[in-house]
């Protein structure tokens, strides 16, 4: 069989519905597809360890290919959800205190990254205050518990996503857990969640220097950092701990966010600096980092994120801002 053949099987078999809106492309389970002595066939690898669900899964993957006339003998095997994954970057939003936009540049990140084409994933680690699904639109319990997963959901353009609000029962249920609990929670959304393959996952952190941004910075090979402020003296004095953190932990800030920088008047070009005068140039040299964007006091943020219509949010100079910090992060240009 020739190998533009073997590359139509591969697709077809990726495009699989394994699962109410899982293919095995989503979850990274087909590992080979060969042509050994005039057979085809396919390796797959799959979070379930019951022989027989997967059994059936195999009958079910031989006879829909069947339906595309095409004669596969299928391997499955079962893996674990890490054994599955592969995640090129991983990006950690973090601010010094709550209340500055944190999880707002989490997610605009986050839908920026996809425009440019890239497969993202956003995991929500602030959980005793999570927002991202809210801020997607995404509503009620849309992961699913596997034996050896949990599937994220999806945002309407394709975004993977994990928060423990999509665990909860109702999405305004209290989150009353002690510190270790909350570290153990973040590790399995790092270990047990099938990510699939991703090009970033962005990591939207609890606020300041709690026991869950120590395990966030210490579990994946974070590429780096991106700090979100406000210009008030108060949360730049409280971010300069933040900073220190990411320091002693040989992590790289490697953008600055000074959110609600300034207010613009409707039909006035002046900028009104509502909170004082804007700090990002003293934070770069406190950081040694070059890339940073203000952001405005804009009531048009708010409407979207409170809508869960943050994927629709045009801003043009964040575009730039997300292209540079992926840049950044592949070719590895900072400290």
């Amino acid at each position: 069989m020739q190998k533009l053949s073997l590359d139509k099987v591969y697709n077809i078999l990726e495009n699989f519905p394994l699962l109410t809106d899982y293919t095995l492309k989503n979850i990274n389970g087909l590992r080979s597809v060969d042509n050994k002595d005039g057979k085809i066939k396919a390796v797959i690898d799959l979070p379930i360890t019951e022989k027989e669900s997967l059994d059936f899964l195999k009958k079910d993957i031989e006879s829909y290919m069947k339906k595309n006339n095409i004669d596969v003998d299928v391997e499955l095997n079962s893996k674990q959800a890490k054994e599955l994954n592969s995640i090129k970057h991983y990006i950690a939003v973090m601010s010094g205190k709550g209340g500055v936009g944190k999880s707002f540049v989490s997610g605009l990140l986050t839908v920026y990254l996809k425009r440019n084409g890239y497969n993202v994933g956003l995991l929500d680690a602030d959980i005793t205050g999570p927002s991202i699904p809210k801020m997607f639109g995404i509503k009620g319990n849309k992961t699913r518990v596997l034996e050896k997963a949990i599937l994220p959901a999806f945002s309407k353009n394709d975004i993977k996503i994990m928060s423990t609000n999509l665990l909860l029962p109702e999405e305004d249920d209290a989150v009353i857990w002690r510190g270790p609990l909350i570290s153990n929670v973040i590790t399995q959304f790092f270990n047990d969640v099938l990510w699939g393959k991703l090009d970033y996952l962005i990591i939207d952190l609890p606020p300041g220097t709690s026991d869950a941004s120590l395990t966030v910075l210490q579990t994946p090979p974070i590429d780096g950092v991106v700090m979100v402020f406000t210009p008030q003296d108060l949360a730049n004095m409280i971010v300069r701990k933040a900073v220190n953190m990411v320091g002693k932990l040989n992590k790289s800030i490697i953008a600055l966010v000074e959110n609600m920088s300034y207010f613009e008047q409707k039909g006035s070009d002046e900028k009104i600096n509502i909170f004082g005068s804007s700090k990002i140039e003293k934070m770069k040299e406190l950081t040694d980092c070059e890339t940073g964007i203000k952001l405005p006091l804009n009531p048009k943020f708010s409407e979207y994120a409170d809508s869960g219509n943050i994927e629709e949010l045009d801003y043009p100079p964040f575009d730039e801002f997300a292209k540079k910090i992926a840049e950044l992060v592949k070719n590895k240009k900072y400290s």
